[in-house]
């Protein structure tokens, strides 16, 4: 908490010092003439970037794959697609299904400027929402509170079932505006689901789907960048949007439907990253890009709603990101007890 509380102060503090200063805006963070000024020192280094749908198919030469999750004020999205295509270079948006990211007008037109739109599915939270709202079949299903292995297991396949009818559903809402052949599990860190559950019983495959980047996306080759948190290394208060090492599990079959083995990611570490290759804040990665300090191959992900030059919305988004990054760190917590008490719960007296 107390990194967080020194993150506040240390950007309140740029403010104050800088407010006459016309360069005052690149002293900070998370503003879009510092977003111009990172893209900028990444073209000069000579990297390319690439959609995900790109990086499946081209994967030679100094190339980012450039990732915007849409998970609210979608209009900031539309400001970030202008940008990039008056660079004349594209990434990929995920889209959530939700009021406050789904809008058709600027889905289509983010499109039209050469972009590329996938789904940010979190299909499990609605439908643990949606079982919760019904009552009955949710406590039934949840009534174990020792967690017994049966029981979460009838748990995950009730919740599976309405999941994937849910995501079917939204993917073709989606497909009506413009293409889709590309999906991202969003984090829903208030759920103690994890979406990408989906694909340990179904293969996205067959949606029409060509890519995952957590099933997709190679980190053991590529460096994963992400502003969750509003920081570039905010690994304490994030809960899933993490990079993956690969690990192969088999996938449960569906009425006996046969299914081609799926990659179930498990989390790296940030120990396995090179000091060089780990960044605080936006100004770092561009200082490691003008030293020609960053590896070949890298995947940022950018929350828009986040990155703006007006001073009340980020003053908003600063302060709003940093409480919930407190509640996220206490999740975490809990959740890490919760899993070692369930372990210590289930093994047989004998053992204890």
């Amino acid at each position: 908490m107390a990194i967080l509380q020194r993150d506040v102060f240390r950007q309140f503090w740029i403010i104050k010092n800088n407010q006459r200063s016309s360069k005052f805006l690149l002293k900070l963070d998370f503003t879009l003439k510092t977003y111009n000024k990172l893209i900028k020192s990444l073209i000069n280094q000579g990297f390319l970037f690439q959609t995900l749908s790109d990086s499946l198919t081209q994967r030679g030469g100094k190339t980012i794959i450039l990732r915007h999750d849409v998970d609210s004020l979608p209009a900031n999205s539309l400001k970030f697609a202008r940008i990039q295509s008056e660079i004349g270079i594209k990434g990929t948006y995920y889209f959530r299904i939700v009021p406050e990211s789904f809008d058709e007008k600027i889905i289509l037109e983010i499109y039209k400027l050469g972009h590329e739109v996938g789904y940010h599915y979190e299909d499990l939270s609605f439908a643990q929402a949606k079982l919760k709202a019904q009552g009955t079949a949710y406590a039934k299903a949840s009534a174990d509170k020792a967690g017994h292995r049966a029981q979460g297991e009838e748990m995950e396949k009730l919740l599976v079932e309405i999941g994937i009818e849910s995501f079917g559903k939204n993917l073709e809402k989606l497909r009506k505006i413009v293409p889709v052949k590309i999906i991202c599990m969003h984090g829903s860190p208030m759920s103690k689901w994890d979406s990408r559950l989906l694909w340990k019983y179904y293969d996205y495959h067959d949606f029409g789907i060509i890519g995952e980047p957590y099933f997709d996306v190679d980190f053991n080759e590529v460096l994963y960048l992400t502003d969750t948190g509003r920081r570039w290394d905010g690994d304490s208060v994030n809960i899933r949007d993490k990079s993956f090492n690969r690990k192969e599990r088999k996938t449960v079959a569906k009425d006996a439907k046969s299914l081609s083995p799926l990659v179930i990611p498990e989390p790296s570490h940030r120990l396995t990253i090179a000091p060089s290759h780990h960044f605080h804040s936006t100004l770092e990665i561009i200082r490691a890009a003008e030293k020609g300090q960053l590896p070949e191959k890298i995947m940022m992900t950018f929350h828009p709603q986040r990155w703006t030059d007006k001073p009340l919305p980020w003053v908003k988004e600063l302060v709003w990101q940093n409480v919930k990054n407190v509640g996220k760190y206490f999740i975490i917590r809990l959740r890490a007890v919760g899993s070692r008490l369930q372990v210590f719960s289930s093994l047989p007296p004998t053992a204890c």
